[in-house]
């Protein structure tokens, strides 16, 4: 792995979707761009991209079985503390599964029929607090603009790190914050002008229709909550989205974290990591994240085959997410002294060389040895 520090553009990152850099992004032509894809045969890409019903629903079954299960450890132990602990597995699967549920189906390749994809997209998108049409829109964006300053959305970790922000995400304060701020925006027929930068007026309404949906179903857990003079209600429904948040925040700063931004090679701003079964469950193999960009049409349950394929044109996966938090921290640090400072990956002599010239202002890791 090298280290480098670009040439300073910006002075300081205005990651808006309205700001100067989502202007230059374009003027650059960074908006929309062709991006670099590794070469698969045709006929290999057809046969990883082929949909299949049957992995999904056996993940979503014992994905929504053990929530069922731990659920009803929990009613049944409370209000002992012994409820904790099924209560901590229950927030996980509802705090964190549902965000690479909502993220596979919304690509419409978790299973073969589309409606289970849209059931399990907006069951998920209820529980992770992402509004399905805004969150299917933004999504579009970040895999159309990924990590490009201005027009990508969904970019976890600017630079410099705001780091009472990340710290905050492991307990989903700060997106359940704003999650409920813009529902109760969406509820009043509110649309902000950032979200109408990356959602067509012609969706606005479905939008609305989400919010005041989930407003009947939060006002309604509320006032159950009072009928009974419990907080079990809530500690079911809407709050495991805080206290279930931190394994989806864990594996999703590996995603991206101390990458390349303003690039369009994937192998220069996404990462790929190996990690323990059980997270790989939770996580729907998002783990193989350079493989999912490159080919985001490829279902969650062939990407480790994708990774088998492509891997000779690759960065050398991470061997574990601990190896990944030692170089993307120490990263993280340097960028409070100089924000454009990133890593680069190094790429295996047997991938094609990364193009600075073609993709961007990332340094290659041949200039970022010699520096």
């Amino acid at each position: 792995m090298s280290m480098a520090a670009a040439t300073p553009r910006y002075g300081h990152r205005d990651y808006s979707m309205l700001g100067q850099e989502a202007q230059d992004a374009v003027t650059a032509g960074l908006r929309s761009a062709e991006w670099y894809h590794t070469e698969v045969a045709r006929k290999d890409l057809k046969e990883l991209m082929k949909r299949s019903d049957g992995p999904a629903i056996r993940d979503t079954i014992i994905w929504l079985g053990l929530m069922v299960v731990f659920a009803g450890l929990a009613i049944w132990l409370w209000p002992s503390w012994w409820a904790a602990l099924p209560l901590a597995a229950y927030g996980v699967l509802y705090g964190s599964a549902t965000d690479s549920r909502w993220h596979e189906c919304s690509h419409g390749t978790a299973f073969k029929t589309p409606w289970m994809n849209d059931v399990v997209y907006h069951i998920a998108c209820f529980m992770i607090m992402r509004n399905p049409t805004r969150w299917r829109w933004s999504h579009t964006r970040h895999h159309t603009d990924t990590l490009i300053v201005g027009l990508d959305p969904e970019i976890a970790v600017m630079r410099p790190p705001v780091l009472f922000k990340v710290i905050l995400a492991f307990f989903g304060i700060l997106d359940v914050w704003h999650a409920m701020k813009n529902m109760v925006m969406n509820t009043f027929g509110v649309i902000s002008a950032e979200e109408k930068s990356f959602i067509p007026d012609m969706e606005w309404p479905k939008v609305i229709l989400a919010a005041r949906v989930w407003f009947v179903i939060y006002a309604a857990t509320i006032a159950t909550a009072f009928f009974f003079n419990s907080w079990l209600p809530i500690v079911l429904v809407g709050l495991p989205r805080i206290y279930g948040a931190w394994h989806h925040v864990l594996t999703g700063l590996m995603q991206h974290g101390g990458l390349a931004d303003n690039v369009l090679d994937h192998r220069m701003n996404s990462r790929t990591v190996h990690i323990n079964p059980v997270s790989r469950f939770i996580y729907w193999n998002m783990n193989y994240h350079v493989e999912h960009h490159m080919f985001p049409m490829v279902p969650y349950h062939a990407l480790p085959k994708l990774h088998a394929m492509i891997g000779h044109d690759l960065p050398v996966a991470m061997p574990s997410m601990w190896a990944c938090y030692r170089e993307m921290i120490p990263a993280w640090a340097r960028q409070f002294r100089g924000e454009d400072y990133f890593l680069v990956r190094d790429l295996p002599p047997t991938a094609r060389p990364y193009r600075p010239d073609l993709h961007g202002q990332a340094t290659s890791p041949a200039a970022a040895a010699a520096e």
